[in-house]
């Protein structure tokens, strides 16, 4: 299993519904490492870069408008196949159709306001990595349980 880095984004409606700490429970339990976090207010500069692949789609302006209306939450994740371990652990984009037990299941009920992104790739979340942090932030050590929760 390759050791991968996510990006994981809270967005303003997990910070403003008081989350923040549960949903990073659930990444920390489940074994990842925190490498980086940050609270962020975006602006639509950030914004517009990170969404840019959903530019000229219907919903790309309120998107813009969601993301930057409050604080956000920006973290790097690590871990063997993060990108699927955090992509299950955050369920369907549609919180009404995500499962219980994952993030979206347990506490989003629409498309946009759905608490959380995550790196859809590896190619991805380097694209996404360098849009939200500078590499002198993200932090390298290792986790004293390592081999009890990777085998590594």
């Amino acid at each position: 299993m390759p050791m991968q880095q996510t990006v994981v984004l809270l967005k303003p409606d997990c910070v403003q519904r008081r989350l923040v700490g549960t949903i990073i429970q659930r990444l920390e339990q489940k074994g990842l490492r925190l490498a980086a976090m940050k609270l962020v207010q975006a602006n639509d500069t950030l914004a517009e870069k990170h969404y840019a692949v959903h530019k000229g789609k219907p919903f790309y302006v309120s998107l813009i408008e969601f993301v930057t209306s409050g604080p956000t939450v920006a973290m790097v994740w690590e871990g063997p196949e993060a990108i699927s371990v955090v992509r299950t652990l955050m369920g369907p984009t549609d919180g009404t159709k995500a499962p219980p037990a994952t993030i979206r299941g347990d506490f989003a009920l629409n498309v946009q306001n759905n608490l959380i992104h995550g790196s859809d790739s590896p190619e991805t979340a380097a694209t996404e990595i360098a849009i939200w942090f500078r590499p002198e932030e993200l932090v390298k050590y290792r986790q004293a349980d390592s081999e009890w929760v990777t085998g590594r």
